[in-house]
């Protein structure tokens, strides 16, 4: 599993989601999002990457899974590998962060973040 953090909404989720995870046309997506948002986009990206069999069992200990976790494991390879082609294509507006480490090892991985969110904030 992966997930988005954006500053404007959840564009990056819909091409993953929709897109990679459900078929659905990645151009038909860039449409919509261009009718819907013009030029807005988000200044970056954080991917909270990590393997879909580690995210499942995450999800499963947490208790009822909702609708998106029920879906199969072939979903989430799909919308994990979508949100990784879309890093790899803007690697400016993107950082991943490995999911998978220790939650201490994660808020230090965005701690290390932060002097980029504040000059981004400043404009």
């Amino acid at each position: 599993m992966t997930f988005t953090f954006t500053t404007n909404g959840k564009q990056d989720s819909t091409y993953a989601y929709q897109g990679g995870g459900r078929g659905l046309s990645v151009e038909r997506i860039a449409t919509l999002e261009t009718f819907v948002q013009g030029d807005l986009r988000p200044d970056l990206t954080l991917i909270f990457d990590l393997p879909v069999e580690v995210g499942l069992a995450r999800a499963s200990a947490r208790g009822r899974l909702d609708r998106f976790e029920l879906e199969g494991r072939a979903f989430f390879d799909a919308v994990r590998s979508a949100f990784l082609k879309r890093a790899e294509a803007d690697p400016a507006r993107y950082v991943l962060v490995d999911a998978a480490q220790s939650l201490a090892q994660v808020q230090q991985s965005l701690d290390a973040l932060l002097p980029r969110l504040l000059e981004l904030s400043r404009g």
